[in-house]
């Protein structure tokens, strides 16, 4: 099923962005007016949407310059909830918290969905839908929120707005234990990242296809999109091989990913915009910090020194 056509959307390239700059980071300085313009106006060469993620002060700028400055973006909404739920699993072992704090995050991250509503609800005009969490019931997540709190907060954001409402999630449990959430969506939300699967460049879009119709074969009644796919460009040899991440690698996946996409009408969203030094550990190399198509100063990394066709 089409989320082109079944939301009657034009089809187009998109691609994930945050503009935390050097010095930047959330919570922290935000990126401004000036500086977000800047960032759209790099991006609307190539990209038709984008998407945010969370209802933040840096999510709620980029809405108003887009509105302010006639920029013919449309936005896929998110709202960023935090751990509800101790996940003693996690690999980096970030996923235990107090009592209090998981309180104090089920509070924050209601606060959080009435935020997305009321983003949605006066944007509507660039907002084409909204998700109500990211990457939180994965196993080795570190903000992990059970399925049925997310099945709520679904629930809540469909009953208060007209845009359609997902989660955006890793391929694996869509294919494991997200069942009931998936009747619950409007649409599904996949992640898919080959590179950190140990996957060798010319095995990885393959790989990517792999993940994608896994999914949508199972739940043939609902549109399934891509709502992150991309290839870092640095590593420190923790999670992902030096030797397979490059500016040519990165190139040659993004290229891939879109040709296949565009040729069969698949809503991708390429992870991400431009690099975050905030991201991730300290260490210069931290893959986290290098998965933009733009470096942090804004130049062109290789597979954007060409110009991406749009479909």
């Amino acid at each position: 099923m089409n989320f082109f056509s079944k939301y009657h959307l034009p089809p187009g390239n998109a691609i994930c962005y945050s503009g935390f700059r050097q010095g930047q980071q959330p919570g922290g300085i935000y990126p401004s007016y000036d500086e977000v313009k800047e960032d759209l106006l790099i991006l609307q060469e190539d990209w038709s949407y984008i998407r945010l993620y969370d209802c933040d002060k840096h999510s709620i700028t980029v809405l108003n310059v887009i509105e302010q400055e006639g920029l013919p973006f449309k936005v896929m909404l998110g709202a960023y909830i935090e751990a509800e739920m101790n996940n003693f699993g996690c690999p980096w072992g970030g996923g235990v918290y107090t009592q209090e704090q998981l309180i104090a995050n089920q509070k924050s991250n209601a606060a959080k969905i009435e935020k997305l509503i009321q983003l949605a609800n006066t944007y509507s005009d660039i907002v084409i839908a909204s998700s109500v969490g990211n990457e939180a019931c994965v196993d080795w997540t570190d903000h992990f929120v059970p399925v049925q709190q997310v099945i709520h907060y679904v629930q809540r954001v469909k009953s208060m707005t007209k845009q359609p409402v997902t989660f955006c999630e890793n391929y694996v449990p869509w294919l494991v234990n997200l069942d009931a959430l998936a009747e619950v969506v409007d649409f599904i939300s996949i992640h898919t990242y080959p590179v950190w699967e140990y996957k060798h460049i010319h095995e990885s879009i393959g790989y990517t296809k792999d993940n994608y119709y896994a999914v949508a074969h199972k739940y043939p009644h609902k549109p399934v999109i891509i709502t992150e796919a991309g290839w870092s460009t640095n590593s420190n040899g923790r999670g992902i091989n030096p030797e397979a991440v490059n500016e040519e690698n990165q190139k040659t996946y993004v290229n891939d990913l879109l040709e296949w996409t565009t040729k069969e009408s698949i809503l991708t969203f390429v992870f991400e915009a431009f690099d975050e030094d905030w991201k991730g550990s300290p260490e210069p190399l931290e893959p986290e910090k290098h998965w933009g198509l733009f470096k942090i100063d804004r130049t062109p990394k290789l597979v954007m020194q060409k110009t991406v066709a749009v479909s």
